[in-house]
């Protein structure tokens, strides 16, 4: 083996696997950016007890906060389209055979 080779797999698996560690911390770590952006938000409003707060955080969103927003999502994008009828004719043509058009017979027989 060329050692050209195994350096090139190595690096290339060392950048897969820097990018996936990469990616994980990134999204580890918004649920806790949302949070603290949350407490800095609630100490601009004077909100340090409940009576005073218009809404608690959870910190979390439901499975059907998620669904809403996804199907919100997907018909707004769906209305960029124009709407188009799905109406198609196929009419059947009849060609009359041709052996100039025939690939079979452009095809050698090698095994005899």
């Amino acid at each position: 083996m060329d050692t050209s080779n195994i350096t090139i797999a190595l690096v290339g698996y060392i950048i897969v696997f820097t990018a996936l560690v990469i990616l994980y911390l990134v999204f580890a770590s918004v649920p806790k950016i949302i949070k603290l952006r949350h407490k800095i938000l609630q100490k601009r409003k004077n909100c340090k007890n409940e009576e005073n707060c218009e809404e608690e955080f959870h910190g979390f969103i439901t499975g059907q906060e998620n669904a809403a927003i996804a199907t919100a999502i997907y018909l707004f994008l769906n209305e960029l389209h124009d709407e188009e009828t799905a109406v198609m004719t196929i009419k059947k043509i009849r060609k009359v055979y041709s052996p100039w058009s025939s690939k079979l017979h452009g095809m050698n027989n090698i095994l005899k």
